[in-house]
């Protein structure tokens, strides 16, 4: 069978307006933008839903407007005490301006991850161990401040920053676990020395007590012999009063 010159065009045509139609619909999520060139030039912003475009003449590119959790590989670093120290995040972004996100920079995920990098080992190198260690939520603080500040101009939005994993050299562990180890041994002696005040200060009290009030000290002597006496396997001294001996002493005194 000989196809005909106006079976040839109607086939043609047909072609022609099913690669119009896929070429021309896109549809975008919910969560999607579509930045459109026309002719090299922006036009609005379109999407989400049904979006139209002039095949050849305009170029679409999707932005997703998600928030992206990004790994920052570990960094060497070198601390204000000249400690070295691996260190790895994780950062949160998202892009708030799809035209910038395009336009200002080629590859917004790449340039976002080489500013965390960098922004990272210079941020952690002015801080000292001890404060890597400690004050991690300041220093998480300072580095989304700083990271969101250079993204700004391209459209990303950088919401947190979370410095994950701290890991030191052998060495360094060992010194750390050294001093932790003195730094108890040292609480333990002070409060061991807090006690022997305090208990020193209860026996001067004490001692004033007694020292006020004679008859207590053998009112202590007789409570002390009676919580002796519960023990059937003890032998008791019982000293003689000197009070109960005066009498006697005086009476000699006076024949004398």
């Amino acid at each position: 069978m000989l196809l005909t010159p106006a079976f040839t065009t109607f086939v043609f045509l047909l072609v022609l307006v099913i690669y119009f139609l896929t070429s021309a619909i896109k549809i975008l999520k919910e969560y999607e933008r579509g930045v459109v060139f026309r002719l090299g030039r922006i036009i609005p912003v379109k999407g989400p839903g049904l979006v139209i475009i002039w095949p050849i003449i305009d170029k679409l590119v999707r932005v997703s407007l998600r928030t992206v959790t990004m790994d920052v590989p570990p960094q060497d670093i070198i601390t204000k005490d000249n400690i070295t120290v691996k260190v790895n995040a994780v950062i949160y972004f998202r892009p708030i301006d799809p035209v910038k996100a395009i336009t200002e920079v080629e590859d917004f995920y790449y340039a976002t991850s080489q500013i965390a990098q960098t922004t990272l080992r210079s941020i952690l190198g002015q801080s000292q161990l001890d404060d890597l260690l400690s004050k991690r939520e300041e220093l998480n603080t300072e580095l989304q401040k700083v990271i969101d500040f250079q993204t700004e101009p391209w459209g990303i939005k950088v919401s947190t920053v979370e410095v994950k994993n701290v890991d030191l050299p052998v060495e360094m562990q060992r010194a750390i676990a050294r001093q932790a180890e003195a730094e108890r041994e040292r609480r333990a002696k002070i409060i061991h020395a807090e006690g022997e005040f305090q208990a020193s200060q209860k026996l001067a009290d004490a001692a004033a007590v007694i020292a006020s009030q004679p008859i207590s000290l053998q009112l202590r002597f007789l409570q002390t012999l009676t919580e002796i006496a519960t023990e059937k396997n003890s032998t008791i001294l019982f000293p003689i009063p000197i009070d109960l001996l005066k009498p006697f002493m005086e009476k000699g005194e006076k024949k004398s």
